[in-house]
């Protein structure tokens, strides 16, 4: 029999599953690839750069998941000659802005303000459905054009906890304030980013990657997860050891953290105390670099000695990471012994000979009293173990030999079964 009902024009259709119950309407996802593509077809508007607060506010409170007609995650936005935003709703009070990419090459470059949930606001605004629905934000490739029109836009979402900034190119200076309820802020690869100013009382989590801004936090919170992946180096080259002090009071009492060997030697160990220690840091992704074919793992053994109470170390050689010119020798400022009683599990990735992962395990025996578990990794996937035998054991059939101690215990690598379900994975790695 012939289909005529799927030949209808999209707003008869849409008519027809507004007159079933959702239970049946939503079935009809199943009739054909047709009725599919309804549910997924994009709102698309046309309008002004000026319009596009009021265009995201307007999709967003007509969004009604229970009603075909109005339950589009999807809307697209024309604006200007080129402008373009693409927007989704996503589950769990998700909202994802993308903006069109602009010149990637020569990007013009602009400063950007948001403010977040201030109190002065949400006196003056009774809540809408536009306002108090997004708690996470994702905004990606926002430039000159369209910077301002999302600060107007953000300021309305009184309830936001989690924001992502991403891939703004042309972004040089950025402030972000919230004086209520921000927990998460993420920044990711903004390549032009010099000077970053955050104003938040409760921030728990500040994700960065990217080269290391001027940073000014201007309250003192704590953070339980800080990632700061900033391999590529400082964004300039003026930095003096004091304009990183604010920053070591938001990490001190993470948990969680992501550190740079160079942001380490340059902007901590020289302004270090004796009595400073990072006494609630579980996990620690170290990144590293090193050439000539030799690892030097002193900086790396300093900072565990801050680090009382770590249970998971991962470090990860990065050949193309910075690396900082005459590094300040950062053994003389932590004079402080402490033995990691804790530490469960070892991971080691990017190490391009094994003898330099053993010399590393060697210099660990200094300072943990206990006997992790010690992977080595390659593109993800898990390696033979490495584990500590008796030398006289060296020759053993079940092990690759690679000996570099001449203690009476050595390191040896050896093949275990199910090793990848055994290799535990940091937070940050895969963002």
């Amino acid at each position: 029999m012939e289909d005529f009902i799927s030949s209808l024009p999209d707003e008869l259709l849409f008519h027809i599953i507004s007159l079933l119950p959702f239970e049946s309407a939503i079935q009809t996802i199943f009739l054909s690839t047709r009725w599919r593509f309804l549910w997924n077809l994009p709102l698309v508007q046309h309008g002004t750069k000026e319009d596009v607060p009021s265009a995201v506010s307007g999709f967003i409170a007509n969004f009604d998941e229970h009603n075909p007609t109005r339950n589009t995650r999807r809307f697209r936005f024309h604006f200007g000659e080129y402008g373009l935003l693409s927007a989704i709703l996503a589950p769990n009070n998700k909202l994802h802005l993308h903006f069109s990419d602009e010149n990637m090459q020569n990007p013009k470059h602009f400063s950007w303000q948001i403010e977040l949930n201030n109190p002065q606001n949400l006196s003056d605004h009774q809540p809408t459905p536009s306002t108090f629905f997004i708690k996470t934000l994702n905004l990606t490739s926002v430039n000159h054009i369209s910077s301002e029109a999302v600060s107007c836009m953000v300021s309305k979402f009184h309830l936001l906890e989690n924001l992502k900034i991403i891939g703004c190119h042309g972004l040089e200076s950025m402030s972000i304030g919230s004086d209520t309820k921000l927990l998460s802020l993420t920044i990711f690869d903004c390549p032009h980013l010099k000077s970053l100013h955050i104003r938040s009382y409760k921030l728990r989590t500040f994700l960065y990657r990217g080269k290391f801004p001027w940073f000014l936090p201007e309250f003192h919170f704590n953070l339980g997860n800080a990632m700061l992946d900033s391999r590529q180096g400082p964004a300039f080259n003026t930095f003096k050891t004091c304009d990183f002090d604010r920053v070591l009071l938001t990490i001190k009492n993470s948990e969680i953290l992501t550190l740079c060997k160079w942001t380490f030697e340059a902007l901590i160990c020289p302004s270090l105390s004796s009595f400073f220690q990072f006494y609630k840091l579980k996990e620690l992704w170290w990144i590293d670099n090193y050439s000539k074919g030799f690892y030097n793992c002193d900086a790396l053994i300093t900072f565990l000695k801050l680090c009382p109470s770590l249970e998971l170390l991962f470090v990860t050689i990065d050949h193309n990471s910075y690396v900082m010119p005459n590094a300040t020798k950062c053994s003389k400022q932590v004079s402080r012994c402490t033995k990691l009683q804790h530490l469960k599990v070892v991971k080691l990735e990017g190490f391009d000979n094994q003898d330099n992962e053993i010399l590393l395990m060697e210099r660990l025996r200094d300072i943990i009293t206990v006997e992790p578990l010690i992977l080595s990794t390659s593109n993800g996937i898990c390696l033979p173990n490495l584990i500590r035998v008796p030398s006289h054991d060296s020759h053993s059939r079940t092990m690759s030999h690679s000996l570099v101690s001449q203690e009476m215990y050595s390191y040896k690598f050896v093949q275990v079964k199910h090793n990848n379900q055994l290799c535990p994975k940091h937070g940050h790695i895969s963002l």
